[in-house]
């Protein structure tokens, strides 16, 4: 079993199914090929531990084609896209963990 994952247009991440597993071919073609036939969608495979594309694909992530990974979207508008963790680096402080005392 493995999950796919349909992106608009712009790349966006409108819906997210599960599918056979990647390595199978249906009716000759590709399994991203195979989903995408008679959509207006680009069909990506995407991986809940994260093993490829860097993060499961949820709906309103991004796929970033160049880096080949899906991203959430941004947390706050100086975040800066860590391509190579698949994370967004941001000091913001709304992301420190207070602590209860």
């Amino acid at each position: 079993m493995a999950h796919y994952a349909y992106l608009d247009d712009n790349n966006m991440v409108c819906h997210v199914t599960v599918g056979k597993d990647e390595t199978e071919l249906i009716d000759g073609l590709d399994t991203e090929t195979y989903y995408a036939q008679g959509t207006l969608y680009t069909v990506k495979r995407t991986s809940y531990n994260g093993k490829i594309r860097g993060n499961y694909a949820g709906i309103g992530f991004t796929y970033l084609p160049l880096e080949d990974i899906f991203m959430p979207p941004k947390c706050h508008v100086e975040a800066v896209l860590n391509a190579k963790s698949a994370k967004w680096d941001c000091t913001n402080a709304d992301h420190d963990v207070k602590e209860l005392s």
